[in-house]
């Protein structure tokens, strides 16, 4: 078994990126990111406050999450419904950032992590994988680009889905993200020590890939060999 552990701020392209990678090298992908969703889209629903949590807390004994793989994409399961899809807005994905901060939401969902990178050759991106999920992990990288390139690409992106966000409010929210991501007191993003920086902007999503893919190879592609020929 081997893990592979990529870390980066919101907007940096790990879950399309490493989704992508683990396809080609044949590894397992965990979207940890969608688990803290499903939360922030849980205390959303039950009409709470995700910044404060005595509400986010409080809503965890009725939540059951689980991630299932259906033709060939990772699918996340709340209480039994699919809510791939219903995850990725933006109201979605600030709540995510504000329930992240609370240890009981992480504590709430490190075993499960970790239980599946024992079992499994993975790659698993979220912003404590290497700092905390996964500290032995075999390869690390923190994967980043400028904020106004991730601004710019999260644009783009909701601008494909028919979304009316200015690119200036996107920035705003994206420097916003940042900051509570690595100033909260519980597991805040940083770079592990022993981490690979790989640095996307400017570059498409092809190169990007291509990065991180050849970082995996330098530091594991002994062992990925090892794998193939087990197999």
């Amino acid at each position: 078994m081997i893990s592979v552990a990529i870390d980066g701020p919101a907007g940096a392209g790990k879950s399309t990126i490493a989704r992508a990678v683990a396809e080609k090298l044949g590894l397992l992908y965990i979207d940890t990111g969608a688990l803290y969703r499903s939360i922030g889209l849980a205390v959303l629903r039950e009409g709470k406050d995700p910044a404060r949590e005595e509400d986010t807390c409080g809503c965890l004994p009725g939540i059951s999450l689980a991630l299932r793989h259906e033709n060939g994409a990772q699918q996340v399961y709340l209480n039994g419904e699919n809510v791939s899809e219903k995850i990725r807005t933006p109201e979605v994905s600030m709540a995510a950032s504000q329930v992240s901060a609370f240890p009981a939401v992480r504590a709430f969902l490190l075993e499960q992590q970790r239980d599946l990178a024992r079992k499994n050759s993975v790659i698993m991106d979220g912003r404590d994988i290497g700092t905390v999920v996964l500290p032995f992990a075999d390869v690390k990288i923190f994967l980043t680009a400028s904020p106004e390139e991730r601004a710019r690409r999260r644009y783009l992106e909701q601008c494909g889905k028919g979304e009316e966000e200015s690119y200036e409010e996107v920035l705003r929210k994206v420097i916003e993200r940042d900051y509570n991501d690595s100033h909260r007191a519980a597991a805040p993003l940083k770079q592990a020590e022993d981490a690979v920086l790989a640095d996307t902007t400017g570059l498409d999503f092809a190169e990007a890939a291509a990065l991180v893919e050849q970082i995996i190879l330098d530091r594991a592609g002994g062992q990925l060999a090892g794998e193939g020929a087990r197999e």
